[in-house]
């Protein structure tokens, strides 16, 4: 099959969109089908992956939250790239713009929207969270529910990453939702890339000891992150017993994160890692993960902490609280930062090491990319209809 992801999520400096794609260029070519994704961007050119996978960039708009990406503006533009393309199945990342200008496309092919984003989630219900119950802020955004009703009458599937918004979208009135947990690159994370030594280092960073709490965060500089609500509780904690916390990331909301670490020299902000392995060997180092939305659709930086067997500290709603391993880390109230230090309390209370070891025994378990990829293509290939009518 010839499979076009319409991409609007993707950039060169990306996070777990940019992972996902990258390893879709394996795994599809593997499987016998060829991967073309048709990402916005400043400039117009060609990323090749072997001989069965590319990466077209074509000219957008740059996205005014966020300089790294750039959003489709040319439904036309688009419409003839893909009746050159002719696709056997048609993919779109986001439920904004794009999918409607897939849903759009004349071409009889199927349509996949892959739900790497939660709008409501990410901004409606974290806006309005303290001042409306969920069921009055649906009402309120109703009419994106429409939208969203409108793009499953016109596509195949509606692909979540974790059975709360699968759920949620069900309810919604959606019928052509499936849930396909997303999953780690294989090889990569493992607690055997635990190194004292560099636990030691990064706790002297943090002006601590050996004996001292290792807490590790990843992840944008974005206000649905949370980082000051998580920096507040581990301030919390540091008054009884000493907790270090190393936070990689950038991002638009990078001031509010830095004021928020300024006085704290137990608290230390470092720029984003490019090199997996080397991040993995920090993230399995870590005594624990701590993650603050209750809005993603899958939570990779949760999934790669499970396959690196630390335990973690996750809200309670939204897909990052499904990695929890029993008995290794806690969950706590989603945006409230004294739930948050009333779980690391416990966690020093239970003792480290037993939690520890319950995340290193979990981590062989944890589900890879691979997996997701086999369920994917299979799902696919079951739902092949004909060639698209050329323009």
């Amino acid at each position: 099959m010839r499979i076009v992801d319409i991409c609007a999520f993707y950039a060169p400096q990306g996070g777990g969109v940019k992972t996902y794609v990258r390893h879709k260029m394996l795994a599809g070519p593997a499987r016998g089908h060829e991967i073309i994704i048709l990402a916005p961007a400043a400039q117009a050119h060609v990323e090749y992956f072997g001989d069965h996978g590319r990466i077209e960039y074509v000219p957008g708009r740059r996205f005014p939250l966020d300089g790294r990406y750039h959003y489709f503006h040319d439904e036309a533009a688009l419409h003839a790239r893909l009746d050159a393309l002719r696709p056997d199945l048609v993919e779109a990342s986001t439920p904004w713009g794009s999918a409607s200008m897939v849903a759009n496309w004349r071409g009889d092919v199927p349509r996949s929207l892959i739900m790497h984003a939660d709008p409501l989630g990410n901004y409606a219900y974290r806006w309005f969270r303290s001042l409306a119950s969920r069921e009055q802020i649906d009402r309120g955004f109703d009419w994106f529910w429409r939208h969203l009703r409108r793009l499953d009458a016109r596509f195949d599937h509606i692909v979540c990453a974790s059975d709360e918004l699968a759920t949620r979208l069900v309810n919604g009135g959606l019928r052509h939702v499936v849930t396909n947990r997303m999953g780690v690159q294989p090889g990569i994370f493992s607690p055997r890339h635990r190194d004292p030594d560099l636990r030691r280092r990064l706790l002297q960073w943090c002006d601590l000891d050996e004996d001292a709490l290792l807490l590790f965060g990843a992840g944008r500089h974005a206000p649905e992150k949370r980082w000051p609500m998580i920096i507040e509780a581990v301030t919390a904690c540091g008054f009884d017993r000493p907790v270090g916390l190393v936070i990689a990331g950038d991002g638009r909301a990078r001031a509010s994160v830095q004021r928020a670490a300024a006085d704290n020299p137990h608290v230390r902000l470092m720029a984003p890692i490019t090199d997996r392995h080397g991040f993995a060997s920090l993230l399995a180092s870590a005594d624990a993960l701590v993650h603050g939305s209750e809005s993603e659709t899958f939570c990779m930086i949760a999934a790669e902490a499970r396959a690196s067997g630390i335990p973690m500290f996750l809200p309670d709603g939204g897909a990052a609280a499904d990695h929890l391993v029993p008995g290794a880390g806690h969950h706590y109230r989603a945006a409230d930062a004294s739930s948050l230090a009333a779980a690391i309390r416990l966690f020093l209370a239970q003792g480290p090491s037993g939690h520890l070891a319950n995340a290193s025994a979990a981590a062989i378990d944890t589900r890879t990319m691979d997996a997701h990829f086999a369920d994917l293509f299979t799902l696919y290939e079951a739902t092949r209809r004909s060639l698209p009518i050329a323009a």
